[in-house]
């Protein structure tokens, strides 16, 4: 295969996530097998402003598909989200003699390398890297699989002091704008509810019923699972009002105190999700993203993600990705509402 580039970057951006490490170092490799070279940009964004480089080989990547984190450092650019700012970056693609970006991250980023190649002559992929998992256009995102395992592991610890003593646990978990790992981490730990940013949560329905059934089923332990982005109905409109005062987690727990009478702890697990060695999963879907990215910018193709649909690892048009939107998986929501809503009394 003749390859249509000749020197490529890669970058991460945005929040870092378990098996950015593998992509790049992914990347790096394809690019040696092909004979493309390849320049890691640190920082990301800023770091293609500000020429904060390196040369990689593929002794540069070495023993690092097994750590978290991203050894290109990650960051958010203010100043590329102007054109004066992608100007400069533009300036050091030509400076290096780059003819593509990988860039590993979230919707964020994607926008970023549309932005950028929408105004320059440079081809860009986009790998996608967020433990959310909350990218419309791919079943899956790395890291996500390492955060929900990171997730009900602590889940299961703080369930044996909570067993205990009888209380009642709150236990946040990333999920700004997503619930997909609420979700998904409150079936896996049998959680007795879950609030999540896409359904405006309603006290009595969503905790005090299903608590309640609980007790009457003999449990006299109850734990429920909260994105940090869910958001209450306070009223009995559908006005979606983020919940302020310490996050929605603490007023879940002064309510359940208040009007339940228990004396429930919150646990808030916030960035240590995001890091730890990445699952076996992650590692090889980062590799095979990263294998991908590099052969699609090897066959002249731009603008496109990498993702993974039905088990399958394909590129999309980036524009048409960005445009769908992410949806909590309905199988997994009707899994919960069986699981919750099924004790024997």
């Amino acid at each position: 295969m003749t390859n249509k580039v000749k020197r490529i970057g890669v970058l991460t951006s945005g929040g870092d996530a378990p098996g950015m490490n593998a992509a790049v170092r992914a990347v790096v490799r394809t690019c040696v097998y092909l004979g493309i070279e390849v320049i890691g940009i640190r920082r990301g964004w800023n770091g293609l402003i500000n020429g904060d480089i390196m040369y990689m080989k593929g002794s540069d990547v070495a023993h690092i598909i097994n750590r978290g984190g991203t050894i290109l450092y990650t960051a958010r650019s203010d100043e590329f989200r102007t054109k004066e700012g992608r100007k400069k970056a533009y300036n050091t693609c030509k400076l290096l003699g780059l003819d593509g970006i990988v860039a590993i991250g979230g919707d964020g980023t994607f926008a970023g390398c549309l932005a950028f190649s929408s105004e320059y002559p440079i081809s860009v992929i986009g790998i996608p890297a967020t433990i959310d998992n909350d990218i419309g256009c791919s079943h899956y995102s790395l890291g996500y699989d390492t955060a929900a395992n990171t997730a009900i592991e602590s889940i299961d610890k703080v369930r044996d002091t909570m067993q205990s003593h009888e209380r009642c646990s709150v236990i946040e978990v990333m999920g700004h704008r997503a619930g997909n790992l609420a979700q998904y981490v409150g079936i896996a730990t049998g959680a007795t509810a879950v609030l999540v940013p896409e359904n405006p949560w309603n006290f009595d329905e969503d905790i005090a019923e299903k608590i309640r059934a609980a007790r009457f089923a003999g449990r006299t332990h109850f734990m429920v699972i909260v994105a940090e982005g869910a958001k209450r109905n306070s009223d009995g409109s559908l006005d979606n009002e983020v919940v302020g005062n310490g996050g929605a987690a603490q007023q879940v727990a002064e309510m359940i105190q208040e009007e339940l009478g228990l004396d429930p702890r919150v646990t808030v697990l916030g960035h240590i999700q995001r890091g730890g060695s990445p699952t076996a999963r992650d590692r090889v879907t980062a590799t095979r993203m990263g294998y991908a990215a590099v052969m699609a910018l090897a066959q002249g193709k731009t603008n496109r993600v990498i993702v993974q649909w039905e088990g399958k690892t394909m590129d999309v048009d980036m524009a048409e990705g960005l445009k769908m939107k992410n949806v909590l998986s309905e199988e997994e929501i009707n899994v919960l509402k069986a699981m919750t809503g099924s004790y024997d009394r």
